[in-house]
């Protein structure tokens, strides 16, 4: 699975406008139903759901928070960026600056898995992360992550 099957460029936002870990929650679930038949107030609970199992702040600047819907049949995404930091209660006490949302399908273990190590992988890299956090626009984001993702 490649990261360009399910992120699309309007499911972006170079400057997310949230402060805190609900109000991010709720931005990105906001840009993730744009263009999808989903309730931003569902989307928001199942987010807010996973949280409490523990954070999705995998540390050094990232969080993807992640979930499952039965109303969707494949996996979608949105990515945000906060040059700010917002406190996510990740692993490493430190503020998270890039956000990758994921839904899966509720039956869809296995693909949801491979797109959260994918996800994963791609951000363990501190120069693509700093690539990131240096894109001017949502156009630059974008194809940063489409090239990193096409190394692979």
């Amino acid at each position: 699975m490649k990261i360009k099957e399910i992120l699309t460029r309007e499911c972006i936002v170079a400057n997310l406008q949230s402060q805190s870990k609900d109000d991010v929650l709720k931005e990105l679930a906001t840009l993730l139903c744009r263009g999808h038949e989903l309730s931003d107030e569902v989307v928001v609970q199942v987010l807010t759901e996973r949280e409490k199992l523990g954070s999705t702040g995998i540390g050094n600047g990232v969080a993807i928070p992640h979930g499952k819907l039965s109303d969707i049949h494949q996996i979608i995404t949105c990515f945000g960026r906060s040059l700010d930091g917002i406190a996510f209660d990740s692993q490493d006490g430190k503020p998270a600056h890039l956000f990758f949302v994921l839904l899966a399908p509720e039956n869809a273990a296995s693909i949801h898995l491979k797109a959260l190590a994918r996800l994963s992988r791609l951000l363990k890299d501190v120069n693509f992360r700093n690539r990131l956090i240096e894109a001017k626009t949502e156009d630059e984001i974008y194809h940063e992550i489409i090239t990193e993702d096409d190394k692979f």
